[in-house]
């Protein structure tokens, strides 16, 4: 039971949805007068401070975690329902409570603030970042505001200092009041649409004027975020984004092979025959300088997400994702893991640390390898420029960047179908609610841009100077010891040719010949060393030196049928991730029964589309 109001310190709380500003309003308020701790039982940080009141009595202002409702779906949202509630063992009910509001987001933020006033408790609404939403053209009425929330609003500006003279005599009053015993009459109790019908018409209500930018903006909301439009103006773009990557790639490309060609060229001149000679352009050049040209392509891919998330539209479409993830039993807060995965599951698998439900954490897990990371795009690329020819199809598409944008696309389904499964199995549970800010639109800036591409490009590079370089030396060095007698072949003789010949026997009967299923066996390092396993089987298989030469392409033009080639693009859309991906999901995990498992079930996916690609193709006499 509360100890009397007057034999104990008052308290006051700060409450809010995610992002309103409260921990700036927090810590202008108190300054230094802080303690930072945890509340016992969880790992939630709580925040507590002395807030001086007019009368020079002291207040204990708390930090409450933010939250979306008192609905819990997660430990910070559990700690302030039940600290509100007075609920929390050794917390004490807060006397008055403060919401905080973001002034630029109000319909949004409205409707918690509305369940917070339904408990009855004296209330005072900070309207916060008001000049931030007066940047972004928005002027609002506070009176309006306070008239139908029915509790004092005070417009504030944390960050400056404004408005807090004001806020601290609004929480007075509000807790003398309480102190004399006048109670709040409780709103009646509302159901969350008629919460959100509510924020609605009570934003609408406070809105003084929208500036003619702020309007284009919500126009282009409900034209993005429309239920029926939305969905195909993603696919759409992500359809143009795969189109360029082969479009506008391409003469960089040729260019970055030229270089490649002239170095092997200038080593055939300059260095005698022999081992070194045959290390630098089969090893290095052969299979490093493979993998290097599609540093073009990587580029512009993420040249096109970054720009999607500059401008604010990637946010957009994890919202428009949230639907179709829901209907495979997972909840929005998968699709920002899941989105960083396309350029790495290890970043992709780490951020599945913000996601509260522990089955929906681990279903997210289980399913980033199946997000097409950078890595396989130089598979794809190579493999695609040498089978699929450069025409276009239906007025105009590229067909090459057709059937890129038909392997994305068939990652993204099969997580989903995967996804299905594992929560109607070994993950089964209920998907959580999934509520997010919307940033502002605004133009990308260039330098930002830059740095952005810059950083991509120095690890793809970075990784084509060590792992891949590594594993392509020790390729070499297997590929080219035991030396061959006259007549024979050095891929039929050397260790690397026995292995694949061993393994060969588990892969023939989905298409694979050798050098394919030789080249599986580094790719578990990184992705990319797949093709630099091929372009360096190809050279030191080659009868004669001018051959090493030769763009990896016409190797694969030559020697691949069409379906061989589509079974090894099918592989690559489910195979089993690189050793850095399998020891995060061990971390993540806290043991090894899942990485096995998800090992495992990639492995056996792998197989069987491979498979069924090339029977299919096979049968269709392709």
């Amino acid at each position: 039971m509360n100890a009397p109001v007057s034999l104990r310190l008052r308290k006051a709380a700060l409450v809010g949805n995610p992002n309103a500003g409260k921990s700036a309003l927090f810590n202008a308020l108190t300054g230094a007068r802080q303690k930072i701790a945890n509340y016992p039982g969880v790992t939630v940080e709580r925040k507590a401070g002395r807030l001086m009141m007019p009368d020079g009595i002291p207040v204990e202002l708390i930090d409450l975690p933010g939250s979306y409702s008192f609905d819990a779906t997660s430990p910070d949202e559990e700690v302030t329902r039940a600290l509100v509630h007075g609920e929390f063992e050794g917390e004490v009910q807060p006397d008055v409570m403060v919401v905080v509001l973001d002034a630029a987001n109000l319909e949004q933020h409205l409707v918690f603030a509305q369940e917070v006033i339904e408990l009855g408790r004296p209330t005072v609404v900070a309207l916060n970042m008001v000049d931030l939403a007066q940047r972004d053209g928005l002027t609002l009425d506070p009176d309006a505001l306070s008239e139908a929330l029915g509790v004092p609003v005070i417009p504030t500006v944390a960050v400056r200092r404004k408005g807090l003279t004001e806020l601290i005599a609004a929480i007075a009053v509000a807790e003398a009041d309480f102190e004399a015993g006048q109670r709040v009459h409780p709103r009646p109790h509302l159901t969350l649409p008629e919460r959100r019908l509510a924020a609605r018409n009570i934003a609408k209500g406070a809105i003084l004027s929208v500036s003619t930018t702020r309007r284009l903006h919500t126009g282009l909301d409900k034209v993005l975020l429309h239920p029926w439009l939305g969905p195909p103006i993603l696919f759409a773009l992500l359809f143009v984004i795969f189109q360029a990557v082969f479009a506008w790639a391409t003469p960089f490309a040729d260019a970055l092979e030229g270089i490649a060609g002239w170095l092997s060229g200038l080593v055939v001149a300059i260095v005698p025959a022999g081992l070194v000679r045959d290390f630098l352009t089969e090893g290095v050049i052969a299979g490093v300088g493979s993998v290097v040209v599609f540093l073009p392509q990587i580029v512009i891919l993420f040249a096109f997400i970054l720009v999607m998330e500059a401008t604010g539209y990637m946010a957009r479409a994890a919202f428009i994702m949230d639907r179709m993830m829901a209907g495979v039993g997972l909840s929005g807060r998968s699709f920002i893991p899941l989105l960083s995965s396309f350029a790495c599951a290890i970043p992709g698998i780490m951020a599945t640390r913000s996601i509260a439900d522990p089955k929906d954490r681990l279903t997210t897990i289980l399913i980033a390898p199946l997000m097409t990371c950078s890595a396989r795009l130089p598979v794809y690329g190579i493999v695609i420029a040498a089978v699929i020819p450069n025409t276009s199809v239906w007025g105009g598409i590229g067909l090459q960047g057709l059937v890129l944008f038909a392997l994305y696309v068939a990652g993204i389904i099969g997580a989903m179908a995967v996804a299905l499964i594992l929560r109607r199995s070994v993950t089964a549970g209920q998907a959580s609610g999934f509520i997010m800010e919307l940033p502002r639109y605004q133009m990308p800036r260039l330098r930002d841009l830059a740095i952005g591409l810059w950083q991509r490009a120095w690890v793809f590079l970075r990784r084509a100077g060590t792992i891949i370089f590594a594993a392509t030396v020790i390729l070499w060095l297997l590929l080219t010891f035991p030396r061959a007698e006259p007549g024979e072949s050095q891929l039929d003789v050397s260790i690397a040719g026995q292995v694949a010949s061993g393994m060969h026997v588990v892969f023939e009967p989905v298409g694979f010949n050798r050098e394919m299923t030789l080249a599986l066996v580094p790719a578990m390092a990184a992705r990319e060393v797949a093709v630099a396993s091929l372009a360096t089987t190809y050279a030191v298989d080659s009868e004669n030196e001018a051959a090493t030469e030769n763009a990896l392409r016409d190797q694969i033009t030559a020697r691949w049928s069409l379906p061989t080639a589509l079974a090894f693009l099918a592989w690559f859309v489910f195979a089993p991730q690189c050793l850095s991906t399998i020891a995060v999901a061990r971390r993540e995990t806290n043991g090894w029964k899942w990485p096995v498992f998800m090992l495992a079930y990639l492995f056996a996916l792998a197989y069987i589309f491979a498979g069924i690609t090339f029977w299919s193709a096979t049968a269709l006499g392709l």
